[in-house]
């Protein structure tokens, strides 16, 4: 695997270039990815996807909830959701977000740059067996 330049030539209408790839012709290409300037690092390269990170949130989640994530755990799900892991184009204060957090579900709303934990559950085991103890807040 490694990085190579991709463009799109606007005269063939969506059709990407693909330049520095040793390939066959009508070798697949199965993931592209956005340049991100403030992640990749490529001179002279133009971003239009993301041009800088998103800003931090501000994070508010109960003591009794952070007791539920494993000590050496606790500041990285304090991080990953400061760092908003919401999808980009959705802003909906009314609805409860998800993600999958060191085998834990996290579940938690957004409120203009406030993010706030609901609840931290143990995500399903691989045999199907139900969760543990879901903490919620009330």
């Amino acid at each position: 695997m490694r990085l190579i330049e991709v463009r799109q030539d606007r005269e063939l209408g969506p059709v990407l270039v693909v330049a520095g790839a040793d390939l066959m012709d009508g070798t697949p290409i199965y993931d592209i990815k956005p340049y991100l300037p403030y992640a990749d690092c490529r001179p002279g390269a133009v971003g239009g996807f993301a041009s800088a990170p998103g800003g931090g949130l501000e994070v508010n989640c109960s003591r009794e909830l952070l007791e539920a994530v494993p000590e050496d755990k606790r500041a990285g799900l304090l991080a990953v959701l400061a760092q908003d892991p919401r999808p980009r184009y959705q802003d909906d204060p009314d609805r409860t977000y998800g993600m999958s957090f060191a085998g834990l579900e996290v579940k938690f709303r957004v409120e203009g740059e406030r993010l706030t934990v609901t609840e931290i559950s143990r995500g399903p085991t691989l045999q199907g067996m139900e969760p543990e103890k879901n903490l919620k807040t009330s």
